[in-house]
């Protein structure tokens, strides 16, 4: 065929991966098309090795693979920062292309096979760098890419996600072996090749089936209420409507919905606004009409989102994202806050997984002058402060104990799997995710919930501002939702569960051997360069 010799099947190859591996983020397309979506690519490399292409070719071929990619999957973004969806394509493509360098020049200086196995790690060392990178937007880990087909996963409670990116990038090389050993070798080896790609691709399919028929609910089930206010983000939380009028939807809401039954009320991210101080909680507005609410209801616990500040007392910075006030001695933090009333009194936690450019600058330390260039959506902007443990939300009597997880937070398997290791039983999501408009990012969100449902074999209660509000069960299933851009409520069921799981005890162990044996990959390939120099 005259396509297969032409020059431009590698900038078409190119295009076809880009493409592929953008489909699974889209709620008509399963995940497993990950399993062969990097194989256009992968040929292309091969195409351009057998020319003897400079590096910077096959750089230039996967750099676009991967912002066609990072494009089709987070266009969504410029709704709420069109430097934000640049950012997002440019680091994709720059770490993406990078790490077919890499392999490109380690298949090419040790050989087929052990260039085909650096890809595996180079590229999941790649995704945890920037899971834990002070820029960091891990949104397109490959793994992610199977958080709509929960049946096929349920061993996530083992691996996580980076169990996920193995999967498909492992599946994606014997793949494309397998056809080149039809291409190259003959139909015998080719059969072998082909058996072994079966086995990889169904073998992680059984283990699931097998798990997923043995999850058994064995804890107390509690009763609880989500709250969906639906506030426009854009014209009615942060001027439209006084933080006062927004308290009463919330609590008018939660009036129609609670009964005597329910043990847990669940508001979303940021609904209570207004000056709130937290050494003096109860004298805010909002927090004295929600405390008023709960007093009627003395057996439920209330978990809600809130934006408020602590003061220090001290002429000296206290912490690298304080602020001075203009007109006293003091520093002030700003937080984005997770607050729980009940019998027991108030409980508070910082959001400590902050958004880059809205809600922290990277390196402030160190470049404190770029705290003017966040983005402001309303509410609460610039650094914000954080915290270093993962509290846990306990209920008076101690028998339910929640993980107040806060929008982005929901996006990273093993920081949410520290609530588990605390002791949280009931996993919780707070979010608002209105600024990005009716486009799939609100629908991708609340997907990785279900993945974190299933790292750490806990329900989840999602309370969405604007979005999804949803319970979602051990097993990953949306058992109830609440669609986008409704007002109302869900009352239903969750299931306490006491158990950890593999994955919430040892985290991301699959990309830190990633990450190590990249690291001891890297001085040999430069030894090979030295003495190819020297010669």
């Amino acid at each position: 065929m005259k396509i297969l010799e032409s020059k431009r099947l590698p900038l078409l190859l190119s295009i076809a991966s880009g493409l592929l591996l953008a489909l699974p983020w889209y709620e008509s397309f399963s995940g497993l098309i990950l399993l062969f979506a990097f194989t256009p690519i992968l040929y292309a490399e091969h195409l351009l090795s057998e020319k003897n292409a400079r590096t910077r070719t096959v750089i230039m071929y996967a750099a676009l693979a991967m912002a066609i990619w990072a494009g089709i999957d987070t266009w969504w973004i410029k709704n709420a920062a069109t430097a934000g969806l640049i950012a997002a394509i440019i680091i994709h493509a720059t770490f993406g292309s990078l790490v077919f360098a890499l392999f490109h020049i380690t298949k090419k200086r040790l050989g087929q096979t052990p260039g085909y196995i650096s890809l595996i790690f180079f590229w999941i060392a790649f995704e945890y760098f920037y899971t834990n990178a002070e820029i960091s937007f891990p949104w397109l880990t490959l793994g992610n890419g199977f958080a709509k087909d929960t049946f096929f996963i349920q061993w996530y409670e083992y691996t996580g996600i980076f169990g996920g990116s193995l999967w498909a990038l492992l599946v994606n090389v014997v793949l494309f072996s397998t056809i080149i050993s039809i291409i190259d070798r003959g139909k015998r080896h080719a059969y072998k090749m082909t058996i072994v790609t079966l086995c990889i691709v169904l073998l992680p399919i059984i283990t699931s089936t097998i798990i997923y028929y043995n999850v058994v609910e064995t804890g107390k089930k509690v009763n609880v209420v989500l709250l969906q206010p639906n506030i426009d983000p854009y014209h009615e939380k942060f001027d439209g409507l006084s933080s006062e009028e927004q308290t009463a939807i919330l609590l008018n809401l939660a009036a129609e919905a609670v009964d005597s039954s329910t043990k847990l009320i669940l508001g979303p991210e940021t609904a209570l606004q207004g000056r709130i101080m937290e050494e003096s909680l109860e004298l805010a507005p909002s927090i004295a009409m929600v405390k008023q609410f709960m007093e009627q209801h003395p057996n439920a616990s209330m978990i809600v989102g809130m934006t408020s500040m602590k003061t220090y007392d001290t002429p000296y910075k206290p912490t690298p994202t304080a602020r001075k006030y203009s007109d006293a001695n003091q520093f002030y933090d700003r937080y984005n806050a997770a607050l729980q009333i009940n019998t027991s009194g108030f409980r508070v936690y910082h959001k400590s997984l902050l958004v880059v450019g809205v809600e922290k600058m990277p390196y402030l330390e160190y470049l404190p002058f770029i705290e003017e260039l966040a983005v402001n959506l309303g509410g609460t902007i610039g650094s914000l402060g954080t915290q270093e443990e993962r509290t846990v939300f306990q209920s008076s009597n101690d028998s339910i104990r929640v993980a107040p997880a806060i929008c982005y937070e929901s996006v990273y398997g093993e920081y949410y799997s520290g609530w588990v290791r605390n002791g949280a039983n009931v996993g919780a999501i707070i979010t608002n995710d209105g600024w990005w408009g009716d486009t799939p990012g609100y629908r991708q969100h609340l997907s990785y919930s279900s993945l974190r449902a299933i790292e750490t074999r806990r329900y989840i209660a999602r309370s969405a501002n604007t979005g999804i509000s949803a319970i979602i069960n051990l097993k990953g299933e949306v058992v109830k939702r609440l669609g986008w851009w409704q007002r109302g409520y869900i009352k239903g069921e969750v299931v306490t569960n006491n158990k950890i799981t593999f994955y919430a005890v040892w985290g991301d162990y699959i990309g830190r051997i990633a990450t190590l044996l990249t690291l001891l990959m890297l001085p040999i390939l430069l030894v090979k360069f030295l003495k190819r120099k020297g010669q």
